[in-house]
């Protein structure tokens, strides 16, 4: 059995004189620092009295959680350096960012970090002076923070992230503030569950702090204000032991949090030495521990008549008028003396030895170890070859194959080939199977901790598959993995990704800021197949169908994000091989599952992957001595297929006209070359979608998305682009793109009335045109199919 932690800390005081004292300067430290750090431009260290001039004219930051992260950083400190841990944390009131930086200057990884800061007096001016400032850093912990794989610019991701970077670490412990207003959060709820997902044997441990210090930005914090043993309930309920710090009394909040630390740590040992070396099985139950301490501890407890620690004023900037008010500014230089900085900084202001006492050295260093800038643990994943699982072409169009259940084979490979080394994961809300990946189960199971039951399949404690029915939950998983350095695929429907949609914008902000610091190594990309997609989820309805998260990638940093809609099976291979070895990128690929027609070769695949756009001569009529009449267009699996029937109507039908058929699998290339990486420069875009013909585009999402990308090209009044709009329902796979004006009849009514000359003189292909919609809307209620020329519809030779 795991043995069960106490509900409480020990009551004895486990620090001696000597060891209180170095905590209590370490944070009385970082409390100075913080502090500076919101207020001052000059006069770091008070040699002179404090003057408006020294204060910055703009006050910016957040106070009111900055000395409860101070007591967790310095008590995290302790512990790592007695017990030689290897230790991170996420700090999730990100906004107490002042905390997180004064922490790493003190245990000089800043200064390593940047080596013009120096931890000195000249040092502690420049850091105090790039706080929250033109040219310097952000006021929460960003990606220039150094130990930091968390943005804490939005709330309620801590949690998951810490449980992505302790999957496949077995010797990582993760640290995670939870703050008492990010608990509120759905995803930060959701979180929770992780621990029925976590292998004490494989993985490493997690550790959340739940900090309650009673208050949001002007409201006060649902769990701060139930009653304990209603929290406790909760907190069990989710799996978890909880250890309680409460108190405003240095003297004994330091006392019991050093307590609460080692009986936590000694609990998660003893959970994984049972389930490593006794292979007990049992799901333990994990510590946690939660801190009660006032909002804005050791701050002014009254300004202008009002209180403010331990209320919601102490939130941001307690004192907002130092430079206008005598009275503020008096205040906050009787605040910052409270800290008694000459204890703590020598005449040169470096920290003195009883700061210093307590830090860990080297990576042991919170701000210094490398699972936090993940990228220089990175290895390369192993692809195999894509001839292994390529499918054969004799002729375009008359195979075909589900594309991602011939990807699942590749995937199952990858499984097997890291199984030793462990750095590969696929996550996505209970649909591997569904979304035809299924054969990974033959490398690795899915991650459970919880009861099994005999009806169940695939479920296993060191599985390597991780499904939950919480996108935010599979997001955050996700994320923590590849920003310490693994790789994974992210599976998901098309329509439910949106969920995420505020997850992934902030993780393309954390890539496009890492770009630009040169100390953060590159990390493997988040990659997302959206499958089960809008013109395949005809039996489920209206309710699942929606493509338009490409639209929200793609509104993002260009550099970071990249969209790609393979048309074929070995067009997905080929794209997959490219973005599961890239670095650096939100990759979105989108594919169907059901079958769907062999357009390509390998080799004619991966040739139409590098250029990302391309002719596609055989299914065209050029012949090379004259411009054509017409572009079709398209990009995406089903809008490929109905182009390339609209090109087999034309040539039945209107045999004289010219057609140049283009597909699309890299969306960014439609781009002017100076708004994207991918962008084509004018002459090439112009070369392959002319400058004067009509160009009729069969695209996947919204049109409207085609029309802003291309906006600025030469050709771009005579572009017309046929997509989703808002129609449907559950019917036919065909009906779904007659409802939304996609289907071959409609795009050859487009080239008719759109090449000049033609409206008059294929008056009558057009009729029969509307002819077969209209009969295709009374056969499918009659029948519930599809029109038999549709549905066994090939490519002609």
């Amino acid at each position: 059995m795991h043995p069960e932690p106490d509900n409480g800390a020990s009551p004895s005081a486990p620090l001696d004189d000597r060891e209180f004292a170095e905590v209590d300067a370490q944070w009385r430290a970082a409390n100075y620092l913080a502090v500076g750090q919101i207020y001052l431009l000059a006069n770091p260290l008070l040699r002179e009295p404090l003057r408006p001039e020294h204060v910055k004219p703009r006050l910016l930051g957040h106070w009111g959680t900055s000395p409860g992260l101070n007591l967790v950083y310095t008590h995290l400190n302790r512990v790592i350096k007695v017990r030689d841990l290897n230790a991170i944390c996420v700090w999730g009131p990100g906004h107490g960012g002042p905390a997180v930086l004064a922490g790493s200057w003190l245990d000089g990884s800043y200064t390593r970090t940047y080596p013009d800061i120096t931890r000195d007096e000249a040092g502690m001016a420049k850091l105090f002076r790039r706080f929250s400032f033109p040219g310097g850093v952000p006021s929460h912990v960003a990606p220039e923070t150094p130990g930091s794989i968390h943005e804490g610019g939005e709330l309620g991701y801590s949690l998951s992230h810490a449980y992505g970077a302790a999957l496949d670490n077995p010797d990582l412990l993760v640290a995670c503030v939870v703050g008492d207003g990010e608990a509120e959060t759905g995803p930060l709820a959701a979180s929770w569950h992780s621990n029925k997902f976590l292998d004490p044997v494989h993985d490493g441990a997690v550790l959340p702090i739940l900090q309650l210090n009673g208050y949001k930005i002007a409201n006060p914090t649902v769990l701060a204000r139930i009653p304990q043993a209603e929290l406790d309930e909760l907190l069990q309920g989710y799996g978890h032991e909880p250890i309680h710090v409460t108190g405003d009394d240095p003297h004994t909040v330091h006392q019991d949090m050093a307590a609460a630390m080692d009986r936590a740590l000694t609990t998660i040992a003893a959970i994984q030495s049972a389930a490593r070396t006794e292979a007990v099985t049992a799901r333990p139950r994990w510590p946690m521990i939660v801190l009660r301490t006032p909002k804005g501890w050791t701050g002014p407890h009254e300004v202008d008549g009002v209180p403010v620690e331990g209320t919601w004023r102490a939130h941001q900037v307690p004192l907002a008028e130092v430079r206008d008010n005598p009275d503020h500014l008096r205040l906050l230089e009787s605040w910052l003396r409270s800290y008694r900085a000459e204890e703590l900084f020598d005449e040169h202001g470096r920290p003195r030895q009883q700061v210093l006492a307590c830090l860990p050295e080297g990576e042991r260093r919170l701000g210094a170890n490398p699972h936090a800038n993940g990228g220089l643990l990175t290895r390369e994943l192993p692809v195999p070859p894509l001839e292994n699982y390529a499918v054969d072409l004799d002729k375009p169009g008359t195979s075909l194959h589900e594309p991602t259940r011939v990807l699942s084979d590749l995937l199952e490979q990858v499984m097997a080939d890291t199984a030793e080394r462990r750095d590969f994961r696929l996550v996505g809300p209970d649909e591997t199977a569904s979304n035809r990946l299924q054969a990974v189960y033959q490398a690795t199971g899915k991650a459970w901790q919880a009861e099994v039951l005999p009806t169940d399949e695939h479920l296993t404690r060191d599985g390597r598959v991780m499904e939950i029915l919480s996108e935010h939950t599979c997001q955050g998983w996700l994320e923590g993995y590849l920003l310490t350095g693994r790789h994974g695929l992210f599976s998901c429907y098309e329509a439910f990704i949106h969920i995420v949609d505020s997850m992934v914008n902030q993780h393309i902000k954390w890539l496009r800021t890492t770009r630009r610091l040169p100390w953060r190594a590159p990390i493997p990309s988040l990659n997302y197949l959206l499958t089960s997609h809008v013109w395949r989820q005809d039996h489920n309805g209206f309710s699942h169908q929606d493509p338009g998260f490409v639209d929200h990638v793609l509104n993002k940093s260009p550099e970071a994000v990249r969209v790609y809609m393979p048309p074929d099976t070995n067009t997905l291979l080929a794209t997959a091989e490219h973005v599961l070895r890239s670095r650096d990128y939100v990759n979105v690929v989108v594919a169907g599952k059901q079958p769907c027609f062999d357009w390509l070769t390998l080799d004619e695949a991966r040739e139409h992957c590098a250029r990302g756009a391309g002719i596609w001569e055989w299914a065209g009529n050029e012949d090379g001595t004259r411009e054509p009449d017409v572009v079709l267009a398209c990009a995406g699996d089903v809008p490929t297929q109905e182009t390339l029937a609209a090109a087999d109507l034309i040539r039945r039908h209107l045999p004289d006209l010219t057609v140049r058929v283009v597909n699309v699998v890299d969306i960014a290339r439609l781009m002017p070359a100076e708004e994207h990486p991918h962008g084509m420069p004018a002459n090439e875009y112009d070369s392959l979608f002319t400058r004067d013909k009509p160009v009729i585009f069969a695209y996947h999402g919204y049109p409207w998305l085609i029309h802003r990308l291309a906006y600025r090209r030469t050709g771009h009044p005579h572009l017309h682009v046929r997509g989703y709009k808002e129609e449907g329902t559950t019917t036919t796979p065909f009906d779904m793109v007659v409802r939304n004006d996609l289907d071959r009849y409609r795009l050859v009514m487009d080239v008719i009335d759109r090449v000049p000359g033609l409206a008059v003189r294929a008056a009558i292909v057009r009729q029969q045109m509307t002819d077969v919609r209209t009969r295709h809307h009374s056969w499918i209620r009659e029948h519930g199919v599809d029109l038999p020329e549709v549905a066994e519809w090939t490519w002609p030779h």
